[in-house]
């Protein structure tokens, strides 16, 4: 399911996304009451967590807090407002994490690490993973119409300004991060998607596996005539798990998702080191 963030009201929706949290607890007249904007908005993702986004609506949002759905209007005016909150808010989540994991990140201007980029590269993405995996829904929000709320910002500003620090120039730093970003993005949702399939399949990862294979084995004894090159992969374990605690799919997204990370960052090291030994002349349009 693909979701398009951005179709409520321009004006009304970048206003409650950049909204001081303070001071902007209700949009609408009345007298004040428990409930809050945060609070709709904490619990539609609650709802989106725990049964997805064909389950969210005003109304459920609204049983989970005892309330009825034309209440919420007062604070949300839409459901297509409430996504694009919840997308940013969810978010903050990530931006928290980081900020106490390195509370005292130095700006683009004081900065010159060039050392330590690669392993906090690593380290945000790997905080990026884990996050898709609690919040899977944050995946069908499409890129295509982007929220433009401060959190996401405060995410691209975060892996950007490491970038930045690492000597990479203005236009590489764009190409990068829509490098990192989409190639996280298509693997995590692999593994989100393997995660979510035995609830609606009702079989069970293994067992799926197991079965299928099996009758493969059966309906083309020829696979390895056929396929040397994959029977060859098969036979030097290159389709076995590390951990065989972990569900195969998750484990095979998580390493072909570092795989092609590191691939990326070993090229961007090389720019780098091309950028110094030219004394820093580089082609802007090339990145």
């Amino acid at each position: 399911m693909v979701i398009y963030a951005g179709q409520g009201d321009p004006r009304r929706s970048m206003a409650l996304l950049w909204r001081d949290h303070e001071t902007a607890e209700r949009t609408g007249p009345g007298p004040k009451s428990q409930l809050s904007v945060d609070l709709v908005v904490e619990t539609a993702i609650e709802v989106a967590d725990t049964e997805g986004m064909q389950a969210l609506s005003m109304r459920a949002v609204g049983e989970r807090l005892g309330r009825t759905a034309m209440s919420l209007y007062t604070y949300v005016a839409s459901k297509n407002e409430l996504i694009d909150l919840m997308y940013d808010h969810a978010f903050a989540e990530l931006v928290r994490e980081r900020e106490d994991r390195s509370p005292s990140t130095p700006t683009p201007e004081t900065a010159t690490d060039k050392t330590g980029w690669r392993e906090e590269v690593l380290a945000q993405a790997g905080d990026l993973w884990h996050f898709y995996l609690r919040h899977p829904w944050v995946l069908e929000i499409s890129q295509a119409r982007p929220v433009l709320g401060p959190n996401e910002y405060r995410h691209y500003e975060s892996l950007a300004a490491v970038l930045h620090r690492a000597g990479l120039p203005p236009k590489a730093i764009s190409g990068a991060y829509g490098s990192i970003l989409n190639l996280l993005r298509g693997m995590v949702r692999t593994a989100a998607e393997a995660r979510h399939s035995a609830t609606v399949t009702g079989v069970p990862e293994d067992e799926w596996w197991y079965a299928r294979s099996a009758q493969l084995e059966e309906v083309a004894d020829d696979f390895a005539e056929r396929f040397p090159t994959l029977a060859l992969m098969t036979q030097s374990g290159a389709f076995d798990n590390t951990d065989p605690d972990e569900p195969y799919l998750e484990q095979e997204a998580w390493e072909s998702f570092q795989f092609g990370l590191d691939a990326l960052l070993d090229g961007m090291q090389h720019r780098i080191d091309t950028a110094a030994g030219s004394g820093g002349r580089t082609n802007q349009a090339d990145g």
